[in-house]
């Protein structure tokens, strides 16, 4: 049934009874009746009832609003559709739009806005190496009048990019012609604050991308990563000025893995996008001295001068107190002096290294890494290098017949690969794994000893299948108990944070929060050893959250999630991402919505049908009950 409506007359009607705080969501903090006498200007009639029903009326009603529209035609089927059938449609067809970006003439004046900063000029940075780019940014300087474009030099240095801050900008990406146009090269930003491209990020939009069809858009993405190091040197932590020398999480050849098992594309689109990642690894990441440690492992190594720039006003308060109180100067003194490098102490930017290090982690912030990470073989980053080792392996020997002609002196094989993959699996087995606690740890070079935090980063040699049998055995049952929670796994165990000061701040990636990347990464580590039933019970746990947010707040899909109370209702550093909207979410957010297309297309069909019903998940996996859920 179908109800023509007048737009603004029923939302107007809607708001007044339902949305009792104001806040232009319909959620189940709202007082009201939860229930609404829908009728048209046909006779027709219908009681809407309860808060998922109600927001849902809003959300259509304020899409056909978008679009100037007077009176709307409402199909009922919509409003009632069951949440995971809608959440799933939703994120296909609006919110990877919402989240599609370009730097062209089209999309620029979307792209050059930042929240995190305050500019009245916008400023856009070409790579020194592409004048094709800044001869077209050049000439639209002329019709977006607050648009400035530069040419950054050939080599971009820490103390060059310190200068930035005081004009910081969008850093350009790949163009493409169409015809007699130049267009971007298209992405997908996370949403929120954050809108512009993110290094991992990416990735795991790219697999939703996948899921939902969006093959050229997901190729789109790895064209951006391969125009990233060859012009920026790496696959950058997010296209800002202040990200230029800070990469993240390298998960470039999983992507080409992905889009190769999907499309089967050219061999010469496999050639340049593995030759650009084997630069990436040699370059960015096995460089001795830097990020290759002569112990055999890597370790994440942020360039970058003093404060990362993008944080917010008070971030870093705790650390700079008692060095203003060292140099006699009121805080905020301190801080602009230290910003202007008026002041330079060499604690304190050692402090920052290990700070800029963290967040060219991804895991920004966690104790686990807090003024320690650039000392750290971290156990992600080394699980992540030893699948591009893997995977390159992987696609010579099946894409090139096991000879893959690297430049005009090198010749490459799987065997050379598997060979260095090995090598990084025994220097792991022999500096993180811990037999007894059935842990990975980071492993600190510095004090030669293991680096004694429960972080859910223990899961990544699951997913990059290092793990032996036996190990994969032990973690199963082992670690996984001490970071399952109900909704999904923490990033941290509880008794890591135990000792932590009640006065310091809060982390958003160790316990009680849990994110969609370290849900995703389990999944698949669970698979790859045949962990099924297990798989099957934290895909459930994670979109049972995700669905009854959804449900009960308006259809928020958020950055992340407080595990502890099933809620996306976070004060931790920044808040919570993906939660500020007016009726309707047109995005989600990135890599969530990447876990629900992922979680689903996992899920059997029993374990569905409790899931849009919303059947708690401790109802669901009660010794008494989870036998009935594991017939295959």
């Amino acid at each position: 049934m179908k109800f023509k409506l007048n737009i603004d007359q029923t939302l107007q009607s809607l708001l007044a009874q339902e949305d009792t705080d104001g806040d232009k969501k319909i959620t189940i903090d709202d007082q009201g009746p939860k229930s609404f006498l829908l009728e048209d200007k046909n006779g027709n009639s219908i009681q809407i009832e309860g808060t998922y029903h109600l927001s849902n009326l809003l959300q259509e009603l304020a899409l056909s609003k978008k679009y100037n529209s007077v009176f709307a035609e409402i199909d009922i089927s919509e409003i009632i559709e069951n949440p995971v059938s809608r959440i799933s449609r939703k994120i296909k067809n609006l919110y990877w739009e919402g989240l599609t970006r370009t730097i062209d003439a089209k999309g620029v004046a979307k792209i050059i806005e930042d929240e995190k900063i305050e500019n009245s000029i916008s400023y856009l940075y070409v790579p020194k190496k592409d004048d094709m780019a800044f001869e077209y940014f050049k000439n639209l300087e002329k019709s977006i009048p607050k648009l400035k474009v530069v040419q950054l030099p050939e080599n971009i240095s820490s103390e060059y990019e310190l200068t930035l801050n005081k004009k910081p900008g969008i850093l350009a990406l790949a163009l493409q012609q169409e015809g007699s146009q130049t267009k971007g090269v298209p992405f997908v930003v996370p949403g929120g604050r954050f809108n512009e491209m993110y290094g991992w990020d990416s990735y795991f939009i790219a697999m939703g991308l996948l899921l939902d069809d969006k093959l050229e858009l997901a190729i789109a993405i790895a064209e951006n990563f391969k125009y990233q190091i060859d012009h920026y040197g790496k696959i950058l932590n997010a296209n800002r000025s202040y990200y230029l020398t800070r990469t993240q999480p390298p998960l470039y050849t999983s992507l080409i893995v992905a889009i190769v098992e999907k499309s089967k594309p050219e061999a010469s689109w496999i050639e340049k996008h593995l030759k650009t990642a084997i630069k990436e690894y040699q370059t960015v990441w096995m460089e001795e001295g830097k990020r290759l440690r002569p112990n055999g492992l890597n370790r994440y190594k942020a360039e970058g001068i003093g404060l990362p720039f993008e944080v917010e006003v008070g971030h870093f308060d705790d650390v700079l107190e008692k060095y203003a109180l060292l140099y006699n100067l009121p805080l905020r003194d301190f801080e602009k002096k230290y910003l202007e490098r008026e002041i330079v102490d060499a604690n304190l930017d050692a402090y920052f290294v290990h700070d800029r290090s963290m967040r060219e982690s991804g895991h920004d912030t966690t104790n686990r890494l807090v003024n320690v990470c650039a000392d750290l073989n971290a156990i992600d980053l080394n699980s992540l290098l030893y699948k591009y080792e893997t995977d390159i392996a992987f696609l010579i020997e099946n894409e090139f017949d096991n000879h893959f002609q690297y430049d005009k002196n090198i010749v490459y094989s799987r065997e050379y690969w598997n060979k260095k993959a090995a090598f990084r699996k025994e220097k792991i087995d022999e500096l993180c794994w811990d037999k007894d606690k059935g842990v990975y740890f980071d492993y600190n070079f510095i004090t030669e000893e293991a680096h004694q935090f429960e972080a859910a980063t223990t899961f990544y040699p699951l997913w990059a299948k290092l793990c032996s049998t036996e190990q994969a055995e032990i973690l199963v049952k082992t670690a996984l108990p001490k970071f399952k929670l109900k909704g999904g796994i923490a990033g941290s165990t509880k008794e890591a944070i135990a000792d932590i000061d009640v006065d310091s701040p809060q982390r958003q990636w160790d316990y009680p929060f849990g994110w969609a990347p370290h849900q995703i990464i389990l999944w698949e580590g669970l698979l790859n050893y045949n962990y099924v039933e297990e798989a099957q019970e934290m895909v459930y746990r994670w979109l049972w959250l995700i669905t009854r947010n959804a449900v009960d707040f308006n259809g928020t899909i958020p950055e992340k999630f407080n595990l502890e109370t099933s809620s996306h209702k976070i004060l931790a550093e920044y808040g919570n991402v993906g939660t500020a909207f007016d009726y309707i979410t047109e995005e989600g957010f990135g890599w969530m919505n990447a876990s629900y297309q992922f979680g689903l297309s996992i899920l059997r069909t029993n374990l569905k049908q409790e899931l849009e019903k919303l059947t708690d998940p401790e109802d669901l996996f009660s010794q008494r009950t989870k036998n009935i859920f594991s017939i295959r």
